[in-house]
């Protein structure tokens, strides 16, 4: 008897695991394609501003994680409305869901406002306090400062994705961020170099485009928006009020997330700049390792929205089987393709690393950092795939205690002492980048493991509740 219902208990699951690898798939390939042609675009930016100079790169690199520092900020919105949206959608609220979306975007503007401001007048300290030589100083204010001023229109755009990710519908913002890619390399090859009739702007260059695209992207998203062609509709000639008790909902789920990303970034630029210490050619070399690290990411990152979006619709219709069967089915495949992206890794390193600059020890080092990679890469997907489920759930905390001890204790204090201490050089930094991500996804996983996880939606009920009667 009990055979029998073990059977069939396994029959049931690996049922559901086909169909929902299929639900997982339809999901997780606009949201994989997105994101990798959005990193193959970014890696063709800095191959274009490669062939300026290694100082040039050296000098868009020192920008890439005080952009992702201030950009951190609207991680608390954007998580916790893709959560929140992806629960009404599973309770089948959608006159709901749109309501919230309708509410973040309006957030979006005031905060982008804020943000791009901050970014324009601090943009010399930022890049001084990064670690700017005489040769990048220049290059690298100018950049930070045009790029800072799309900082409103990227807001917004990612609020918009963040909802129709918490719907479902994937397609669509791979659609509009193709576009714009496509956008920002054209306008990269006609700026940086001066083509079609326009002046050569070199770096600068390459930041006019990169905010000009974000423009398009931004009023391509609201358009489709507000076509009334999505899951989402919004009422254009409704009157707007702010609803304190939505936008609180949604800052509760999401503001471990925002935390996190600060912890996250604010230790990425220490780490950077340990290793700007190591000199123009290290830093540019480093550069191009986190720059096709991207490739890396993409899948672990597109899963995770895949995870976020299952686990949320599922628990909003309180289907709690579900939610862990999909859970499971997102990390095995993440594990899967990131195990082929490490071969990819180890096997073409040194030309890939060729693609970006041509000078000998800078493409040596480049070759040497992805290979050292390619040893991170099963941790990481298991911690960006585990760690979405948990926040489809609403259960943000562990990834920010994971982020917390593996970032800061390993990118900021363990690369600090092999580098600086044991004098292992761009080496010793890249060791503890496999270090960080081991411990993360071990942190990520022993919780997912216990599935306390499962209850955090009810215990975000409960307060609700509790609020709503006081």
């Amino acid at each position: 008897m009990f055979r029998l219902l073990g059977n069939l208990k396994k029959s049931i699951i690996s049922y559901f695991g086909q169909g929902i690898r299929r639900e997982v798939i339809s999901i997780t390939w606009p949201a994989f394609i997105e994101l990798v042609l959005s990193t193959l675009f970014g890696m063709v930016d800095m191959m274009m501003v490669g062939n300026l100079s290694s100082a040039a790169i050296a000098a868009v690199g020192l920008t890439t994680q005080p952009f992702l520092l201030l950009m951190s900020v609207f991680a608390a919105v954007n998580v916790g409305t893709t959560t929140l949206v992806a629960w009404n959608i599973g309770a089948g609220k959608v006159t709901k869901a749109s309501d919230v979306t309708r509410q973040i975007i309006v957030l979006n503007v005031f905060m982008g406002v804020i943000m791009s401001v901050a970014g324009i007048f601090l943009a010399p300290h930022i890049v001084t306090f990064m670690g700017a030589n005489e040769d990048t100083l220049k290059d690298a204010t100018i950049y930070f400062q045009i790029v800072s001023g799309g900082l409103l229109f990227q807001a917004m755009t990612m609020g918009v994705t963040a909802a129709l990710r918490g719907a479902g519908q994937t397609r669509i913002p791979m659609y509009y961020n193709i576009g714009s890619n496509l956008l920002n390399v054209f306008g990269n090859y006609v700026l940086i170099y001066g083509k079609l009739g326009f002046p050569k702007y070199g770096v600068a260059g390459a930041a006019i485009s990169t905010t000009f695209s974000r423009l398009v992207a931004c009023v391509a998203a609201l358009y489709i928006l507000y076509s009334g062609r999505t899951k989402i509709r919004i009422n254009r000639m409704g009157r707007f009020r702010f609803d304190p008790n939505t936008i609180k909902k949604v800052m509760s789920i999401g503001i471990p997330s925002a935390l996190e990303q600060f912890v996250i970034h604010s230790g990425l630029m220490m780490f950077a700049r340990t290793v700007s210490g190591l000199g123009t050619t290290h830093f540019a070399a480093h550069q191009i390792g986190l720059n096709i690290s991207g490739l890396s990411f993409a899948p672990g990152m597109a899963f995770g929205v895949a995870s976020t979006t299952l686990v949320g619709q599922s628990l909003g219709a309180n289907d709690r089987q579900r939610a862990k069967i999909c859970a499971n089915v997102v990390h095995h495949m993440a594990v899967a393709v990131a195990i082929f992206v490490g071969l990819i890794f180890v096997l073409f390193s040194h030309p890939m690393a060729r693609l970006y600059n041509k000078e000998a020890e800078v493409v040596a080092l480049a070759g040497l950092v992805l290979k050292i990679l390619a040893l991170a890469l099963p941790g990481q997907c298991t911690q960006l795939s585990l760690a979405g489920a948990l926040r489809g759930a609403g259960d943000t905390m562990y990834p920010l205690y994971a982020s917390a001890f593996g970032i800061w204790g390993f990118r900021v204090v363990v690369a600090h002492v092999f580098v600086k201490i044991f004098q292992w050089g761009l080496v010793g930094a890249w060791v503890a980048l496999v270090m960080d991500q081991t411990i993360r996804a071990l942190i990520v996983y022993v919780r997912y493991r216990s599935d306390k996880w499962l209850d955090a939606k009810s215990r975000h009920s409960k307060e609700d509740a509790i609020k709503a009667e006081l």
